[in-house]
């Protein structure tokens, strides 16, 4: 089914982990500020500032670092755990000005809405500044609103927000003129178009297709011929015509991963066993926090591909479980002896990571005849009590073997993170 005539918002936080980090920092405001990658690899978010410097989005640290020297950057370790609670927090005041069906949550900073019940009573540019004023005084988040009758179209609004300030973060594409509409399609590359990517950016130049004003014009169905009914979806939404339905319901998984790149290489089995032990129990806290059980557990082990002194290694081993589970305990002795069938001495390995596939709700399981429920019952209760410990004291307090001692060669180097200011140890002191 068509849809002309909806009204479609997306509203996304500007550089959102560098404007996270300002709110509980202040001096960072007005300064040049990046946030490094996980092990501080590469720039994963820069203020307006860093990126007037020529710092560009995900750039080796090791490739900027006379820069950041020279024009004083301020430079952060991500920090991941402030994010999430901050985006919560973003996603749940936008929640109180739309229906239940009416938000789509689609990244950790962006957000779409369905406006078109609305603009029968309100004036949608007014009303989308009020949600702008309203987040950045609730939160102290600086926020774009783009507005179209699509998806897509919210998306290029969005993008036209940020570009041009005389829109003060909100741009409607819906009550602007067709002309105008035109003129700024012209001067947006068809590579800024929601779902193009780079290989169709290619394609599409080479059938004359070089703005997002050339692709508007194009024949959907000749471009669906060319390329797929994604594409021509794509440029039926420049058009107007909304094809791609708001996602209100949370899909179920279908798999959890935990991985990290180590802060140095790594050569011994007992490094390997703590890191894997320590990225399995953070699957398992998603796990359960969804409320699913695991039927299959693999373990992926990785040295360094850009490293041409040695052959690059990449294996991974998987496990079924007779019985889906959700137990730590059980699930660290099954990685950690597919640890030791992966290991091999002498290279130098990068990273690890376990995957958990096979998944399913614990409500609609059903246990095999034979199944000792007692004793899942004990490890259910073994199990909330070790995260209820995380959660009270934080990770260090508790842990399965070493993985939580300080000073780990196999952790993440994240020497530049702000505390967590949403955690007793982590709040803000003022003097």
């Amino acid at each position: 089914m068509q849809h002309t005539d909806k009204i479609i918002a997306l509203v996304d936080i500007n550089n959102c982990y560098v404007s996270c980090e300002r709110i509980f920092n202040p001096a960072l405001i007005g300064q040049p500020v990046i946030v490094l990658s996980n092990n501080d690899g590469c720039a994963v978010s820069r203020s307006d500032e860093a990126k007037q410097l020529g710092i560009k989005m995900a750039a080796p640290f090791f490739q900027i670092q006379e820069l950041v020297q020279k024009h004083n950057v301020h430079v952060l370790s991500s920090n991941y755990a402030l994010y999430a609670e901050m985006s919560r927090r973003f996603m749940k005041v936008l929640a109180q000005f739309v229906g239940e069906n009416e938000q789509e949550i689609y990244s950790v900073d962006e957000c779409f809405l369905d406006l078109t019940s609305l603009a029968l009573n309100h004036d949608i540019t007014a009303y989308c500044c009020h949600i702008l004023e309203c987040i950045a005084k609730w939160l102290g988040l600086p926020v774009c609103i783009g507005i179209g009758r699509s998806k897509t179209q919210a998306k290029l609004a969005n993008q036209i927000a940020k570009q041009y300030p005389h829109y003060q973060g909100v741009c409607n594409l819906v009550t602007m003129d067709l002309c105008s509409v035109e003129a700024l399609y012209q001067d947006l590359d068809v590579s800024e178009v929601w779902g193009v990517g780079r290989k169709n950016h290619k394609r599409l130049q080479n059938l004359g297709i070089s703005t997002a004003y050339d692709l508007a014009c194009s024949d959907p169905q000749m471009l669906r011929n060319h390329f797929s009914v994604v594409m021509q979806r794509t440029v039926m939404e420049l058009q107007g015509i909304s094809c791609i339905q708001l996602e209100t319901e949370i899909l179920a998984k279908k798999q959890i991963i935990s991985s990290r790149s180590f802060g140095q290489r790594i050569t011994e089995l007992s490094d390997l066993k703590e890191a894997i032990t320590a990225y399995t129990v953070e699957a398992i806290k998603k796990l359960r926090k969804d409320h699913l059980l695991c039927g299959t557990v693999t373990v992926f082990l990785q040295s360094n591909p850009f490293d041409t002194s040695q052959p690059y290694y990449n294996k991974s081993l998987s496990h079924n479980f007779t019985e889906a589970t959700d137990d730590f305990l059980t699930m660290s002795k099954v990685v950690n002896l597919l640890m030791e069938q992966l290991y091999q001495k002498e290279i130098l390995f990068k990273k690890c990571g376990v995957i958990l596939t096979s998944l399913e709700p614990q409500k609609s399981h059903i246990f095999d005849l034979f199944t000792d429920i007692k004793k899942i019952e004990e490890n259910d209760k073994l199990t909330d009590t070790f995260e209820h410990i995380h959660e009270k004291f934080g990770k260090s307090k508790l842990a399965i073997g070493a993985s939580a001692l300080p000073d780990r060669t196999w952790a993440m180097t994240r020497d530049k993170m702000s505390p967590n200011y949403f955690q007793w140890d982590g709040l803000m002191v003022v003097h």
